[in-house]
Order: C-alpha cells, then sequence, then structure tokens
C-alpha cells in the first residue's frame, strides 16, 4: 500500500465506545485469536486488536523513513472524540536488519508491516474502550456503528482464558556452533577490530500439538510483568510474540523516553552485576551511544547519574533511563533511524559490529531485535523485540542474544542465552 500523504485527507472513518470488562484478551472468546496484542503490565496498559482494516509495508530500506512516517498522520475521521489513552492505532514493527532479503519463515512479516485493526479493544482507566476502523467510503459510518454494537453485545463481561497443562517441548539448538562464534567475537575484539558485538542464536522448540497464541500471551503476561508482551499475527497464522524489558523510544509529542538496558546477570545477581567491571563496560558503551546519537535530534537529553538494576523473572539487568525534548519537526521515524540498533542489540563501533554479524552470524533475525509497537499521531512506543519467538502451528522459533566484550567466554555467554530462553519456554508451555 503506498504510504499516507496528510494532503490526502482521512482515509479511514472509526468510531468508539465503553465496553464491559477489564482484560482486552477477554476479547479471544468471541472474536477469536488477536492479530495484534501489547500489554504493559505495570502501567495497566493493554490493547488487543483484530482484523486488518488497514496495512502500511515496507518493500526496501529506502521506503522505511517514509513508511513509518506516514503512521503519524491523522488519516482517520473520528465520529466521536477519541480517547487520549487508546495505543496506536498502527501496530507492527520491521526487521533488525533492513539490508538482508526477507526470505523462508519471515517472508509473512516481511521488511516492515504495520496494520490498522479493524477492532481495537484497550483498557481505559478500570474499564474497557472499543475502537471500530472502516475505510472511507459509501456506507462506512453505518459499517462502524453496527460492528462497534455487535462487539458490545458479545464482548464478555468477565472471562479467563483456562490454561492448558504444561506439555513437553522438543528443543534444539548448537551449542558448539555459538561457543565458536563467541570465540570468534572475543578474538576480533582483542585484535582491536570491536568493542563489543551483540550475537543471537535460535532455539527450535516443538510442541505435541499447535500452540495456543492466547494461552502463550496469558502466560508471558503473567510471568513477565514488568516487561511488554506484544504479538504480531501475520495473515497466514504466523505470529512473532515476545516480552520484552527494553524500550527503544516512546514519543509523546516533542518528549521522549528511552533506556540503556545492557549487563545480565542470573536472579539474585545483582550486587556481583553491579559490581562487575564486564558488565558495567558494557552498560556504558550503550548509554555513551545513546546520548551521542539523540544529540543531532533533541533539544535537550538527560540520563540517570548511575545505572539501576532491572530484576526480572529469569534474569537481572543494569538499567539507565534517558530523557529527551526532541528538536522541532523530529518524528519517531527521525528517531528510530538515529537509535536503532543500539550496542545493546548491535555493537559498538556500530557499522564494524554489524558488519561482523553479516559475515559471520549465519542466522537470519527477522523482527527480533527489531523496534515493534505502536505509532499514531504525535505519539508512539516502540520496544526491542526481544525474548521473542516466531511461532506457527506446533512449531516456535526463540530468539536470544548476549553481549560480548572483552574478557567474555564462550561458556558464560550460553548460560545467558540459556537463562533469557526460559521467558519464551515456559510460555510456550514447557515444563
Amino acid at each position: 500500500m503506498t504510504p499516507l500523504s496528510p494532503a490526502e485527507g482521512p482515509r479511514w472513518v472509526a468510531g468508539m465506545m465503553p465496553l464491559p470488562g477489564v482484560d482486552p484478551l477477554a476479547g479471544a472468546g468471541s472474536l477469536g485469536v488477536p492479530s495484534v496484542y501489547w500489554e504493559r503490565p505495570v502501567a495497566r496498559e493493554a490493547v488487543a486488536g483484530w482484523g486488518e482494516a488497514g496495512v502500511l509495508e515496507a518493500h526496501a530500506p529506502g521506503e522505511l523513513a517514509a513508511v513509518l512516517g506516514a503512521l503519524g498522520h491523522d488519516s482517520v475521521r473520528w465520529l466521536d472524540a477519541v480517547s487520549p489513552r487508546m495505543p496506536g492505532p498502527w501496530f507492527g514493527g520491521m526487521r533488525f536488519s533492513p539490508t538482508q532479503p526477507v526470505e523462508g519463515e519471515w517472508r509473512s512479516h516481511g521488511l516492515a508491516r504495520w496494520t490498522l485493526p479493524e477492532v481495537l479493544v484497550w483498557r481505559e482507566g478500570s474499564a474497557l474502550a472499543v475502537a471500530v476502523f472502516a475505510p472511507e467510503g459509501p456506507g462506512a459510518e453505518d459499517v462502524v456503528r453496527s460492528r462497534l454494537e455487535r462487539v458490545r453485545a458479545a464482548f464478555p463481561q468477565s472471562y479467563r482464558h483456562p490454561l492448558g497443562a504444561p506439555v513437553a517441548l522438543r528443543t534444539a539448538s548448537s551449542r558448539p556452533d555459538f561457543e565458536a562464534l563467541v570465540d570468534r567475537a572475543v578474538e576480533a575484539i582483542g585484535a582491536g577490530q570491536l568493542h563489543k558485538v551483540v550475537l543471537a542464536r535460535a532455539l527450535e522448540a516443538e510442541g505435541p500439538e499447535p500452540f495456543d497464541v492466547v494461552d502463550v500471551l496469558a502466560r508471558l503476561r503473567e510471568q513477565n510483568p514488568r516487561c511488554a508482551t506484544f504479538l504480531f499475527r501475520a495473515p497466514d497464522g504466523t505470529g512473532f510474540l515476545g516480552a520484552t524489558p527494553e524500550t527503544l523510544c516512546r514519543v509523546d509529542g516533542r518528549r521522549l523516553e528511552t533506556e540503556a538496558l545492557a549487563g545480565s546477570a542470573a536472579p539474585g545477581g545483582a550486587e556481583a552485576l553491579d559490581a562487575s567491571d564486564k558488565d558495567r563496560r558494557e552498560h556504558e558503551a550503550v548509554v555513551r551511544y545513546i546520548l551521542q546519537a539523540l544529540t543531532p535530534v533533541a533539544a535537550s537529553v538527560s540520563a540517570d547519574a548511575q545505572p539501576s538494576v532491572l530484576a526480572l523473572k529469569n534474569v537481572v539487568h543494569l538499567r539507565t533511563g534517558i530523557r529527551a525534548e526532541l528538536a522541532d519537526g523530529v518524528d519517531t521515524a527521525t528517531v528510530v533511524t538515529a537509535l536503532h540498533p543500539t550496542p545493546a542489540v548491535g555493537g559498538t563501533p556500530r557499522e564494524r559490529a554489524l558488519s561482523f554479524l553479516v559475515e559471520h552470524e549465519s542466522l537470519d533475525r527477522g523482527w527480533y531485535a527489531g523496534p515493534v509497537g505502536w505509532v499514531g499521531p504525535g505519539r508512539a512506543h516502540l520496544v526491542v523485540a526481544l525474548r521473542s519467538a516466531l511461532v506457527r502451528g506446533a512449531k516456535a522459533r526463540l530468539f536470544v542474544g548476549a553481549g560480548i566484550v572483552a574478557g567474555s567466554s564462550a561458556e558464560s555467554e550460553w548460560r545467558e542465552t540459556e537463562m533469557k530462553s526460559l521467558a519464551m519456554l515456559r510460555a510456550l508451555g514447557g515444563r
């Protein structure tokens, strides 16, 4: 689809109304598996979407900024006042590396794919609200109003998805290959070619029957309350989902929030992590990069004086919060171009690290470690798609990574990725 142009005027009609209940995922009981899902439990922010009223895609790297920028245009004509709390209305993401060809299992998600759901349900304070979108044209208003009434009539006031019993998952991954890659990266760092590089690996998992995506979402959000849970399901049923602790950017007008999240340890290892020279160096490299990247696009930038420890269920991280006042005319597309990929998922120096990955990693990351989330007029929240998996039928491909710096060891980095994989394995129902 051609990117939106402000001169074209509204291209969709929308209406909204309150709904009973407090859980958008309850709509799975009447509307089926969502096509998009987004939740931040700590912020009590949750939204689910069904269907596709509109789709915007990029098919070449040169189209990415235009497509992302178009999502911020006000292209919807509302039949009534729109809620300022509504996330979106566009949901989607893009590949980690836009220059690699889109092949195989990632074809359904493409280079970048953003959808405007037909039905969007989100948490509005202590209750829910629903919005319905339809392409502008004769009869569009009637379509919106009738669909709103149907959703309200069918939406359950209370609903709890019954989780399936734990299952035995068959898993496969190559430890020797990953450890050899870590050794190669440490050699490159020792030779002065790199300061840091983030290596990723895939873990194949297969269940005894097709995975219930609503099951997986319910477990993800319950087990990872300090993370953003997400789902982006393509028309062919392939779903990319996960629970990530890392925000790439949260934009509200000219206000920007982001963070440096680097340095990891096992649960209970907060004190050792805070005192680790290796992890401190890894973390500080990310902070420096983000501050430098934001300087050309921001009127002012500030960061926490010292990193804090973010404790998650399966891992603890060092975290530094960063805030900025964006310069006039800077939009979400400009911010993403400046920040992605940060050294937390790529490395430093940036171009050398990315070249190393292209030459040696031998992994199609797809949307893993890429920006995913929602975008709307003047607002956006994009996260870095970590702790994630591509799921289709009974098969899932999990992605995990680790930052390599001087002093890294292949054995400890393998253990770190094993620790990080637990979030998705448990969400898939593995026992």
